[in-house]
This record gives structure tokens, sequence and C-alpha cells, in this order.
């Protein structure tokens, strides 16, 4: 029978000064451990995910992405041979 996701479990071993610093954090914010540690692998979680699917952009940087998305330059000779490519390979219309 699968299990439904709050009753998901990750057993974790520890050493024993890790366990008591978790729990003496856990306490200090007023959480059961459980909590505590979903609570911060939860948040670092969403820092990790957040890191690897936002792009940051100086200024500069993203004032030449805005221009060239404004004012794409021509197409080359490798850009135009790849679209008739693309074109005879999927039939496009366009």
């Amino acid at each position: 029978m699968p299990r439904t996701l709050a009753e998901e479990r990750i057993p974790a071993r520890m050493p024993t000064a890790v366990y008591e610093r978790l729990a003496e954090a856990a306490q200090l914010v007023g959480a059961t451990l459980n909590q505590f540690l979903v609570q911060s692998a939860l948040e670092k979680a969403d820092a990790i995910i957040e890191r690897e699917r936002v792009v940051s952009l100086s200024k500069a940087a993203a004032e030449t992405v805005f221009s060239l998305i404004e004012n794409p330059p021509e197409p080359n000779e490798r850009l135009r041979s790849a679209a008739l490519k693309h074109k005879e390979a999927f039939q496009c219309s366009k």
C-alpha cells in the first residue's frame, strides 16, 4: 500500500552531540525535533532550488540581454542554415 505524504519518513542516525545540538535548537524555537528538522531541511531545499533556478545578472549584463531581446542582430549564415535544416526536418510551414 503506497504511503501518503504525511506518512513518509526519513530515518537519520547522528552522533549524540549533533542530536543534542539539534534538540536544543528545536527547544529554543518552541518546536519538536521533528518539526525543527523538517522546517530546516525545507528551508535549505528551497534555498538550493532557488539558487539553481534563478539567474542573477549585473545591471550591465541585464541591460545587454534586454537590448539583444529588443534589438536582435541579423541572423548569420550558420543560423539561417540551422533554421532551414529545422524547417526541412520538421516540415514546418513557416
